[in-house]
């Protein structure tokens, strides 16, 4: 399975997150991306982030003030792969 790292090292709320966001949808289902972050809000957020998409936070660590989060990209439905939108719930 590939894993794609993003750097957002010194980047502020709410950057990382988009960043994030945007090189998951560029990926296919089940890949991961490893995102290295220095803002200490992103732990509440990459949680937040990844329980509000679905994709998985496989991962999450702190050393010597960088975060480093593992996501696995969430498979999509049908529906959703097939026209780019979300299901309405």
């Amino acid at each position: 399975m590939t894993t794609i790292t993003l750097d957002v090292r010194n980047l502020r709320c709410p950057l990382p997150v988009l960043k994030a966001h945007r090189k998951l949808r560029e990926m296919a289902p089940g890949e991961r991306l490893h995102v290295l972050v220095t803002d200490p809000a992103s732990l509440s957020d990459f949680q937040i982030f990844c329980r509000e998409t679905g994709h998985t936070l496989i991962a999450c660590n702190h050393q010597s003030g960088t975060f480093s989060f593992t996501i696995r990209r969430r498979v999509e439905s049908p529906t959703q792969e097939n026209t780019g939108k979300r299901e309405k719930n």
